[in-house]
């Protein structure tokens, strides 16, 4: 069990959280959620003993071991695959290492025979004889190559290192596993096996994710950084927003009906305080009045961007036609027709392969061969997964940057879009080259919606973005009345938008199927 006990943090006059306490016990799972900047990752840190609260203890019921997934990909770069995961579990190592130094004294004598005694019985204990093991079948699970688990960590490609090191967070049933980001760079089998290996997983789990869909598959609890608090919620992370949306509108509510009385109050009270006849129920009126609550609602940290897309001109017969496409080391004599309501995600190991063809769609490269027709009727907005040249060297604020994509150039009118997507007062008048990834993101999304295309063409356009926005993202494609042409390492996105797959599995593998993604993946992936 792990105790949070009136815990505090504050940051240069910030207070993250004041007086937190909660509780993590054994077979649940927890995720933490909150806004940018919120201090989730701050909290995890907390509960690791890196940094210390300015208030408050967290208690660890004694003998229970953490294990906490690495951050730093490059911290065991002179260490080997296997022994990076056996690493996970440091009090195994420590005694393997001293029964090592025992065993290869010359004078080995007669406590250090008692000693060793005592590191055999312990060694057993925490599973050693089954470590190694173990540790191979957590990578086999992972899809890490077995020809390269004696490689030094230096040596691997970043994708496999982020395996690797998720394979050390889990080795050893560890009784508490914090996990940061578990699911970044991983491919979707891989976070299904981890999903299911979480599920099946007994002890405490607590996670900061992005992954809407791994937090709802896994979480048994929401912890919810938000207000200055953290709140915990029972249910998993869909659960939990509909609960929060329901709560804020009940609040509000309630506010606009006490806001209503006490207009009404005050009104007769000014009516008829001074007259003899009325004075007992002005009276009673007072009383009323005084002991009505109006809440001063608190601004949450957490912010929805609106995303809607809108188109103009209605879509004819013929959308898009693409035959024979040919990018060498890419893809060969792909071909598909866009009909429409189609919402098509594309698949690939290799993301280069769909940044590749998305391009040559949107007329940003070309093929080796093929052809590609789009309809007359048809006009694609674009966003692609790197905006560099959209933002680099670029001086415009951001007001005249999105002033550019709209046909209303009033000021009124551009920044009630930038409103949309969050951006108000100074921060619209920042110049555009500064801006966050997340923040370029919102920007794009502004002029899409500007444009108002009959078909979009996504490239990642989660990336960078926080759930908030990722949420309202998801929102918008479902709404969508024209077809979306996209690629997206979000499963829930995929999930609930798409109802075709178009997955290029090799260079001159391709398979085109009109199913959802579940479907998909149960037919062809399992």
């Amino acid at each position: 069990m792990i105790q949070v006990v009136n815990v505090s943090l504050a940051f240069g006059g910030r207070t993250l959280y004041k007086d937190v306490n909660l509780k993590f016990t054994k077979g649940n799972c927890y995720g933490i959620i909150g806004a940018n900047g919120a201090g989730k990752s701050t909290f995890l840190k907390i509960l690791t003993g890196e940094i210390e609260p300015n208030t408050g203890e967290v208690l660890i019921s004694p003998g229970e071991r953490m294990s906490v997934l690495e951050q730093n990909q490059n911290k065991y770069d002179q260490e080997t695959v296997l022994d990076t995961v056996l690493l996970g579990h440091k009090r195994l190592m420590e005694v393997q290492k001293e029964k090592d130094a025992l065993y290869a004294k010359p004078d080995f004598s007669e406590a250090d025979g008692i000693r060793a005694g005592e590191l055999e019985t312990e060694f057993a204990e925490l599973g050693g004889w089954e470590a190694e093991s173990e540790a191979k079948t957590l990578l086999q699970n992972m899809g890490v190559p077995e020809s390269c688990y004696y490689d030094l960590m230096s040596t691997l490609d970043p994708k496999v290192k982020v395996k690797v090191l998720l394979a050390q967070a889990l080795f050893g049933n560890p009784d508490i596993l914090i996990l940061d980001e578990p699911t970044n760079n991983l491919d979707f089998k891989t976070i299904r096996w981890l999903e299911n290996f979480l599920l099946d997983f007994e002890n405490i789990v607590i996670i900061v994710s992005h992954n809407r869909h791994f937090l709802n598959k896994v979480c048994t609890h929401i912890c919810d950084v938000d207000f200055g608090q953290i709140n915990m919620y029972l249910g998993n992370y869909d659960f939990w927003y509909e609960t929060s949306q329901l709560l804020a509108r009940q609040a509000r509510d309630q506010n606009k009906k006490a806001e209503q009385r006490a207009k009404e109050l005050k009104e007769f009270i000014a009516r008829f305080a001074a007259n003899a006849s009325k004075s007992k129920q002005a009276t009673s009126r007072k009383k009323e009045l005084e002991k009505l609550t109006i809440e001063d609602l608190k601004p949450s940290s957490r912010k929805y961007p609106y995303v809607d897309f809108k188109f103009e001109q209605e879509i004819g017969k013929e959308i898009l036609k693409v035959e024979n496409l040919t990018k060498n080391g890419m893809f060969k004599n792909l071909s598909f027709n866009v009909e429409h309501g189609q919402k098509i995600v594309f698949l690939s190991s290799n993301s280069l392969v769909l940044t590749t063809l998305f391009n040559i769609l949107a007329g940003k490269d070309t093929a080796d061969s093929g052809t590609i027709r789009w309809g007359k009727t048809i006009k694609f907005s674009y966003l692609p997964q790197d905006n560099r040249e959209y933002f680099e060297n670029c001086h415009l604020s951001v007001v005249d940057w999105l002033r550019q994509f709209s046909k209303d150039k009033t000021e009124s009118y551009v920044r009630g879009w930038l409103g949309r997507m969050l951006f108000s007062g100074e921060e619209s008048l920042k110049e555009v080259n500064v801006l966050s990834g997340g923040e370029r993101v919102r920007c794009m999304l502004a002029k899409i919606m500007l444009e108002a295309g009959n078909v979009l063409i996504l490239d990642e356009p989660t990336n960078h973005l926080d759930l908030e926005s990722i949420t309202s993202l998801n929102k918008g494609m479902i709404n969508f009345k024209g077809c979306i042409l996209f690629a997206t390492g979000d499963q829930e996105i995929i999930e609930t938008v798409a109802n075709r797959i178009i997955d290029i599995v090799d260079e001159n593998t391709i398979i085109d199927k009109e199913m959802t993604y579940e479907e998909y993946m149960e037919k062809y992936k399992n």
